[in-house]
């Protein structure tokens, strides 16, 4: 949500800063724009709507400067507008900010800046940061901090004053060779590179120019020039950073040989499955040792696990689907009773507390604002209770260095690598995997399923990655040509029982957020008790019927739904049922019912794809929705 870049060094700034906002398209925006600093003035450009239109604008107007900042704005306070669009100037063009996060005092603020005959030309909150800045600087208060910085301090005393989460960006014309930057409650990092140096809200904009990287904790605010990089906290302290190096390469943020990166990260989903494979399985575990070794290496802590009676786990979205199956799978494996909460909910009506409780929090960019709120509750308001009330916080994220790792106790990478498409598809399958592998831990340390059923379960998972190299290599052509029947269609209903449910709920998500079309996920026992009523010719049903405990039963569900001339698309293996029940079947492999939610979501992901693909949508950047949700 919203991207921040931020360049000093020997390049043409502008260059950089596009490349780098570029790169961030994916966390979702609606305007963008960029200041850099020339001949003692600053140079500000915006633009409504996507990059492309902040390029024509910057078409004779660029500048050799080689100091900047650059954002694409996501609208929280105000519409989007290009009066909104950042960066926010002071009144006299001297000093200008960009801001990810809402400031939740800018009203106070705002009107004691009005009273000082400040006016404001937007509807943000951010744009109280430029004229408090240039009022402290201009009033001569502040002093130089410990890097002889009047500037750094001018800062430091504005973020104090600021309340709410963000993460910040700034420049100003009379102090041209400095770009300071601070971090509260929102993501953003330090690239150390080549004689530049460089900030971003996410890395994926700075592994072009670099692989080491300081990421900014909540507190802390850092001054780069073109000698080199400082930290500090709020109080003006002097920090000590240790870089860390990311082992993504820049190839990881191109499309290749495919149209969207959707696409590409849909067919990714073998590969990130085998890293988990690797990463997670013990190869120690054999018939010899089955009781004394775990089958699974995910280094949680003995203690971590000691009189745990039941879990809650919070997400949102997508990763709220994962989670439903990941109760699935902690109850019907490890016999663990499981909550699934919306996060954003949660925080408002908390379950009531019970002892000796493990509480997952999910999220892909560990950056979630409302996943985050809740696990920080749920610490706060166990502190002080008896020690069986304690907080024993895990998090599941594909981004271990994220604010996440600094709530939890212990975190499960899932090992997916960047994701640029909005919609997550690698993600999911990735976060499921988690739990398959929490699940088994669990299982064998409870001692809740026979070793041998832990070992079919295991075998079954390393099948998977060829598996779904199977249904790419003979659905996606098929569900393509299927696809462009749906140009017109407005409705689509999904149905699943028992652990395809939440597969149900994420093909409909994926349908919603690229292609716009309307579409439910049910229970498929569930259609007669109300949704049926919705069924004519013009609602397809796509139906989830694996074999296994429901299979007859989802079946007759969808037969259901044909007797109301509803067109009826199946996902399951080939067989006289899929040919006699149903118009269209997207073949999938038979697996065991408990592996069959990796294989189902599969052909789903591509015919929202296709669909999508097909009506010429932003597939990537759908509107309106954001890769990391990072505020409320």
């Amino acid at each position: 949500m919203c991207g921040i870049v931020g360049y000093i060094g020997t390049k043409t700034a502008t260059d950089v800063l596009i490349s780098g906002l570029e790169k961030l398209e994916y966390r979702g925006y609606d305007s963008a724009g960029l200041a850099t600093i020339w001949e003692d003035k600053i140079h500000c450009i915006r633009a409504k709507g996507k990059l492309y239109n902040l390029k024509e604008k910057l078409t004779g107007q660029e500048t050799p400067a080689p100091i900047g900042i650059g954002h694409t704005r996501w609208a929280t306070h105000g519409k989007p507008e290009e009066y909104n669009a950042h960066p926010h100037l002071d009144a006299a063009g001297r000093v200008a900010v960009v801001q990810n996060g809402i400031i939740e005092n800018y009203r106070e603020l705002r009107e004691e800046l009005k009273t000082k005959g400040y006016e404001f030309v937007s509807d943000t909150d951010t744009e109280v940061i430029p004229h408090l800045i240039a009022d402290l600087l201009s009033s001569g208060e502040p002093k130089k901090s410990s890097s002889g910085s009047p500037f750094l301090e001018a800062v430091r005393q504005a973020v104090n004053k600021l309340q709410g989460a963000f993460a910040i960006a700034v420049i100003c014309a009379d102090h041209p060779n400095e770009l300071i930057v601070a971090r509260q409650q929102a993501p953003i990092s330090i690239g150390l590179g080549q004689g530049e140096f460089l900030c971003a809200s996410d890395t994926p904009a700075l592994i072009s120019h670099t692989q080491a990287v300081v990421t900014l904790e909540n507190g802390e605010m850092a001054r780069l020039t073109h000698l080199g990089v400082e930290v500090y906290d709020f109080a003006g302290d002097r920090l000590n950073k240790v870089p860390r190096i990311l082992n993504w390469s820049p190839a990881l943020v191109e499309k290749q040989v495919f149209k969207h990166f959707m696409l590409k990260e849909i067919h990714e989903q073998p590969s990130v499955i085998r890293s988990c494979l690797e990463t997670y399985l013990n190869p120690e575990w054999d018939e010899k040792n089955l009781s004394l070794i775990s089958p699974i290496k995910l280094k949680l802590s003995e203690s971590f696990w000691e009189n745990i009676e039941q879990v809650s786990i919070l997400a949102c979205g997508t990763s709220w689907h994962a989670g439903l199956i990941g109760k699935y799978l902690l109850e019907q494996l490890a016999d663990l009773p499981t909550n699934v909460q919306y996060a954003s909910e949660t925080r408002y009506a908390p379950s009531p507390l019970r002892p000796n409780t493990l509480i997952i929090g999910v999220t892909q960019s560990g950056e979630t604002a409302d996943t985050l709120a809740a696990l920080a509750m749920e610490q706060q308001r166990r502190a002080g209770k008896p020690k069986n009330y304690a907080a024993k916080l895990l998090g599941i994220t594909n981004r271990t260095e994220s604010s996440i790792a600094n709530v939890v106790h212990q975190v499960i990478d899932i090992r997916a690598g960047i994701e640029i498409g909005v919609a997550a598809t690698k993600t999911f399958v990735s976060q499921v995997m988690a739990f398959y592998f929490l699940a088994l831990d669990v299982a064998w340390r409870r001692k809740t399923l026979p070793l041998e059923r832990i070992e079919n379960i295991i075998n079954g998972l390393r099948q998977l990655p060829a598996q779904i190299e199977l249904i790419l290599a003979t659905q996606d052509e098929y569900i393509e040509e299927l696809a462009r029947e749906f140009n017109d269609t407005q409705d689509f209903i999904f149905l699943g029982r028992g652990i395809n449910f939440p597969i149900a709920l994420e093909g409909a998500l994926k349908l919603k957020e690229i292609s716009y079309i309307h579409a439910e996920g049910y229970p498929a026992g569930e259609m007669k008790h109300g949704p049926i009523a919705l069924l004519d010719d013009k609602v397809p049903v796509v139906a989830i019927a694996m074999p296994g405990s429901v299979y007859e039963k989802v079946l007759s569900n969808a037969q259901e739904a044909k007797a109301r001339d509803a067109r009826l698309i199946g996902v399951m293996p080939s067989s006289e049922a899929a040919l006699e029940i149903f118009d269209d079947f997207l073949a999938v492999p038979e697996v065991d019912e408990l592996l069959s939610p990796i294989v189902t979501v599969i052909p789903l992901q591509l015919l929202a794809y296709h669909i999508a693909a097909h009506r010429g949508l932003d597939v990537d950047q759908p509107r309106n929705l954001a890769k990391s949700v990072t505020v409320e």
